[in-house]
């Protein structure tokens, strides 16, 4: 795929709101028909665009209605380290979001829980884990805004 078009652009905009349409409804929204459609979007996943299709569930249902960013500085700057710490996190299920920063913290992860008992708990698996200078944990109070689409004005193919 060497270009995307403002038809691939609908596309993925459409699936972005609802990756439950079929490819009819999502054919008619962007205005073509549905074998270019269903096209479009083979290419679309072909090419990594579409990584995966999933259900974005209610937190507050489920019983993680908490929202923790935990901001992580470490005096380790080495690789050795950074796969550790990799690894320490990539079976947490609580942690959905993990950076590497610049600036003043190192390492910025955004986790959900249903209460301070349940963070104070993955709090203490972390720490068992890897070592760290500081940690520091901010709790959402409000959450404004949360979204899962990406702008697609900027969309072009990079490789």
């Amino acid at each position: 795929m060497s270009t995307i078009d403002d038809f691939d652009r609908r596309i993925l905009a459409a699936l972005q709101a609802d990756a439950t349409l079929t490819v009819g409804e999502l054919a008619e929204r962007v205005g073509i028909s549905s074998g270019p459609c269903w096209r479009r979007i083979q290419k679309l996943e072909k090419a990594g665009i579409i990584k995966k299709r999933v259900a974005i569930l209610d937190r507050d249902l489920l019983n993680v209605g908490v929202t923790v960013f935990i901001a992580v500085k470490t005096s380790q700057h080495n690789a050795a380290w950074l796969e550790k710490f990799q690894k320490a996190l990539k079976d947490i299920p609580e942690i959905l979001d993990f950076y590497r920063m610049s600036g003043d913290v190192d390492y910025l992860i955004r986790a959900v829980v249903p209460d301070i008992k349940a963070y104070d708990d993955l709090y203490k698996e972390l720490i068992s884990r890897v070592d760290f200078t500081d940690i520091t944990s901010m709790f959402a109070m409000q959450e404004i805004k949360s979204t899962t689409e990406i702008p697609l004005s900027y969309a072009m193919l990079r490789r």
